[in-house]
């Protein structure tokens, strides 16, 4: 009997123990004889890729390593760098802090659910990093954060990439006026109040930052009595974007806002931003490759409301062409399990080459979110957040099979059990249908602002 105790013992410390090394320590792997899609490098043939704590150590033919060491024979198969959706809402418990046109002081990294199984069913599809940003209610919303795909842990900072530089999240047109013009009659409630939002945001930041300047140099000169100014983290964030701390990225479809916010920010010194959606993006594509870190766009979502009426399908294919850093992003939990496709239609619509397609979804989103010397493409040094497919993944029946983060396996086609769901609820739908206020999820969570009731 007690040695069936202990041997019971020892099987749930040697399980614990995988547990604990699968949410918490990179990985050791060997991928033999794969087409390694580099990006960067071209596509190697029959190569191997060595990694040793979850970083890339080594790109060639005949590899060898130690025997604990896992081995992965992909012959005939598609090894290309992790897919990066460099516009998301995964894994966040709410969105929308929709209590004023201005909530830079929130932080994405708080509401963080680390039991969505959104983030299992993305690693299916080989996407292992989402930017989950604040939702577009305000001109000037909260901080993002950028997340890598370790499911299986409960701790919600164990899903942060803690290289990721900060960001931060704005909204142009008709999300923030109908939420504070309309829904609250506050300005802003036209474009033009939207503009002044951002103006008086910024102005108002100059103004906190100069205050503190002016007591550190005169506490520095002598000693003072006086209390320091009143810190506070709204005005201080703004603060962080004036000086370049902090990258913008900014819900936009119509070219001339997009226009004006390059020029705002040219007006203030800033050069750190990214516009997202961007459905008229092509018509000032020059503009937006010379001011900008780049645009995030859909590959062929328009016309779901009337300020989202005109685009084209040619819109990645055209920035691309004119130097613009273009990425394809999903904002859906649905449409983040295939971005590979995404990337596919833009060779249909433009006539992209497989490295201009592939770089969409994996180097070009790591630019505009700051990480691109970490992640995004398969070189030596790079984390191992990389994904095999069966087939090329531009192809329609490409299937990933197995996906990595920092050299650990997170998804296996194979291997994996049919619910993945780390916290079951036994009356809830292992695949629920979320009702959402739109095409996409940029506005989950402020449906009460739209209510009768919340009016009277």
């Amino acid at each position: 009997m007690n040695k069936k105790r202990l041997l019971l013992a020892g099987l749930l410390i040697w399980l614990s123990v995988q547990v604990y090394a699968q949410g918490n320590y990179s990985g050791d792997l060997l991928i033999k004889n794969a087409q390694v899609i580099t990006i960067t490098n071209g596509t190697l043939e029959n190569a191997d890729v060595l990694v040793k704590e979850g970083i890339i150590t080594e790109i060639g033919t005949n590899l060898k390593a130690s025997k604990n060491v896992k081995l992965v024979d992909a012959s005939g198969q598609y090894l290309m760098p992790g897919i990066i959706d460099a516009h998301s809402h995964l894994a966040l418990e709410i969105i929308n802090e929709a209590s004023s046109p201005i909530t830079s002081e929130v932080q994405m990294r708080d509401v963080i659910d680390p039991f969505d199984v959104s983030i299992y069913r993305a690693l299916a599809g080989g996407t292992t990093i989402s930017h989950a940003m604040h939702g577009s209610a305000n001109v000037i919303g909260g901080q993002n954060v950028t997340l890598k795909h370790r499911y299986g842990t409960k701790d919600p900072d164990r899903l942060i990439m803690e290289e990721a530089p900060r960001t931060i999240k704005f909204a142009l047109g008709e999300n923030p006026t109908r939420v504070h013009g309309i829904g609250k009659n506050l300005q802003p409630r036209s474009r033009m109040g939207v503009e002044a939002v951002i103006r008086n945001g910024f102005e108002e930041a100059l103004q906190y930052k100069a205050v503190w300047e002016n007591w550190n140099l005169e506490k520095q000169q002598k000693e003072i009595n006086i209390a320091p100014p009143k810190f506070n983290l709204r005005l201080q964030t703004l603060v962080a974007i004036l000086d370049g701390k902090i990258i913008i990225h900014c819900h936009s479809y119509r070219a001339d806002e997009i226009y004006m916010l390059i020029e705002v920010c040219k007006e203030y010194g800033v050069d750190k931003i990214v516009f997202s959606h961007v459905n008229e993006g092509f018509k000032v594509a020059p503009e937006l490759a010379k001011y900008t870190m780049g645009a995030s766009v859909f590959s062929d979502w328009w016309a779901y409301k009337f300020e989202v009426y005109y685009s084209t399908a040619f819109n990645a294919a055209i920035l691309t062409k004119n130097g613009v850093v273009t990425s394809i992003n999903s904002d859906s939990d649905e449409l983040v399990r295939h971005l590979y496709h995404e990337a596919a239609k833009t060779q249909r619509y433009g006539g992209l080459t497989d490295d201009e397609a592939l770089a969409l979804i994996t180097i070009n989103p790591a630019k505009q979110l700051g990480i691109d010397k970490y992640v995004g493409s398969i070189e030596v040094g790079k984390q191992a957040d990389l994904v095999l497919f069966d087939k090329h993944p531009l192809s329609i029946y490409a299937i990933p099979q197995m996906t990595w983060v920092d050299g650990v396996k997170y998804f296996d086609r194979e291997s994996d059990q049919d619910d993945q769901r780390i916290k079951i609820n036994i009356k809830r739908s292992p695949d629920p249908f979320r009702l959402s206020t739109g095409a996409h999820d940029c506005m989950q969570d402020i449906d009460m602002l739209f209510t009768e009731n919340y009016h009277n």
